[in-house]
């Protein structure tokens, strides 16, 4: 029993060491640089201001939020008319072949994003498969120009987050009880007001957090807008990641990314509290 207890505690402390040096320490380093003041020969030092966080303010880094909001949102919208559908298809099926279906949305999780992103790119660019098989069938003459664009980017990030979104929402859908629909059906609702008065709101709490698990990562990506988009407008993420690495603006890099770690923070809290306010009104 001893040695039992001993085990617990080991294993409980090793997780609080791991998240403390790796992910608390981290981040309070972050916090700091982010104050501090933007220095060519030591990326950072003294004294304290606040001048990072007005740089945000400018309006050219604000079109750059602007942009990434919109891209991050669109992103959001397309996974989640995409992964509906075919989130409740999923959890209609029989459980024979239920499993091999969830095993095809997480076998992507298995390949790195980076390689999924360039085969796509080997699919859409002027010489890819596509254009290949439409001039084959004579339905265009030339190539079409699909990479490099914001089509293309809203593809890569949609490609590359929709199983986060279908998971959460099949995890919903699959507790739905279909006695409730049919007695929505009953008292005389068509499939349409059925859906959106029954179905609708009782997955909601799967729409919420896959919105959210596509959402906060489509802020962040950069190397997708750059391999999809060839660098042509810059979203947070690429602004982040040249501030660090290409201009070594440290401390403005710092104060982005702060901004974008409390954006997330905050984004988390309102899903829980509305949560709990569900779970509330349920009881």
């Amino acid at each position: 029993m001893k040695n039992r207890v001993n085990s617990k505690v080991f294993a409980s402390s090793s997780i609080w060491v791991w998240l403390f040096l790796l992910v608390v320490v981290p981040n309070i380093l972050v916090l700091g640089v982010s104050f501090l003041t933007v220095d060519t020969d030591n990326f950072a030092s003294l004294p304290f201001t606040f001048e990072n966080y007005r740089e945000l303010l400018d309006p050219a880094v604000l079109k750059i939020f602007q942009r990434s909001f919109s891209l991050a949102a669109q992103t959001t919208v397309i996974c989640l008319l995409t992964g509906y559908p075919f989130a409740w298809f999923l959890a209609r099926l029989s459980k024979r072949w239920r499993p091999l279906f969830l095993l095809l949305v997480i076998i992507p999780f298995w390949t790195n994003s980076l390689v999924r992103t360039y085969a796509l790119v080997a699919l859409i660019n002027a010489n890819g498969l596509i254009n290949k098989l439409l001039m084959g069938m004579g339905l265009i003459t030339m190539p079409v120009q699909m990479l490099y664009t914001q089509g293309a980017v809203l593809l890569g990030l949609s490609y590359t987050l929709l199983p986060f979104m279908v998971l959460p929402l099949y995890s919903s859908i699959v507790k739905l009880d279909l006695r409730l629909l049919e007695a929505g059906r009953d008292l005389g609702a068509g499939p349409v007001r059925v859906f959106f008065k029954v179905a609708l709101p009782m997955t909601m709490p799967g729409i919420i957090s896959g919105c959210m698990l596509v959402f906060l990562p489509a802020l962040g990506m950069f190397y997708i807008p750059d391999i999809m988009g060839g660098s042509k407008q810059a979203l947070i993420g690429n602004f982040i990641r040249d501030q660090f690495l290409v201009t070594r603006e440290w401390p403005v890099g710092a104060a982005a990314s702060v901004f974008l770690t409390v954006l997330m923070g905050t984004m988390f809290v309102v899903q829980s509290l509305s949560r709990s306010k569900r779970v509330r009104r349920r009881k």
